[in-house]
């Protein structure tokens, strides 16, 4: 039986919100804030049929960020856990979340993946998503997990697909020279990148499908070959696009 998780020290660090574990009622505002923040785009809106299948399989991984003051959903943020050898850097979206609905949920696996976090456009910029994240990195400590996993799409790129490449651009967001309202802050929050992949989620204009496999490791069960091989295949894929390789 699972339980919810113990998030008292996160949110003593929020004077507004409380994080806790996602309810069926829950569900309706989260669909409508999904709709405030991806519009008419199906493939990134949630269903109800998707999020009660995310709260059948893994009820510990849904999370929700709850206005003290009204008791609104103000934001949400939704993980699986993998076994990471069933996978490929290249698979997209939809192949790691099982389409959307977290069937591919292993409990046998030492990977949480970050399938999703999102912040009702009306309390962003108020230390929610920094919340969400803290949450998610506690989840992955209590339940002995290796590392957090996540696709960060690139929304910023459409903007300078004409003169860089998807790696070069996401080298620039590394050094701080462009800022990616995504992958910036997914950075500060302690992540890594992995590598760049290519049809993510084919339907994204702002990233024209492109995203940077990011990686946070659990300091607790961490290995030293888990942090050495952190950003050697990112640095292979720029030394190829510098070299001019069809990749």
């Amino acid at each position: 039986m699972c339980t919810d998780i113990n998030l008292s020290t996160v949110n003593a660090n929020h004077p507004h919100v409380t994080v806790r574990n996602t309810r069926s009622e829950d569900i309706e505002p989260i669909v409508a804030m999904s709709r405030l923040v991806y519009g008419q785009k199906r493939k990134q809106r949630w269903l109800p049929e998707e999020l009660l299948s995310h709260l059948r399989v893994f009820p510990q991984g849904q999370l929700v960020a709850v206005d003290r003051d009204s008791g609104a959903v103000v934001g949400m943020a939704a993980s699986l856990i993998l076994l990471w050898d069933d996978y490929e850097t290249s698979d997209t979206w939809m192949d790691f979340t099982g389409g959307g609905t977290f069937d591919t949920h292993d409990p046998e696996g030492r990977t949480l993946y970050g399938a999703e976090v999102m912040v009702h456009p009306d309390h962003q910029g108020k230390g929610i998503g920094k919340a969400l994240y803290a949450a998610r990195r506690e989840l992955c400590r209590v339940l002995g997990l290796r590392r957090i996993r996540a696709g960060a799409r690139l929304r910023g790129y459409h903007g300078h697909a004409d003169e860089l490449t998807p790696r070069h651009y996401v080298a620039k967001v590394m050094s701080g020279e462009l800022g990616d309202p995504t992958l910036s802050f997914q950075l500060k929050q302690g992540f890594k990148v992995l590598a760049v992949v290519s049809d993510y989620l084919d339907d994204d204009e702002d990233s024209l499908g492109y995203a940077a496999l990011i990686e946070w490791i659990n300091p607790e069960v961490a290995r030293p070959e888990d942090i050495a091989g952190q950003g050697k295949k990112f640095e292979r894929q720029l030394q190829d696009d510098t070299a001019g390789s069809d990749i």
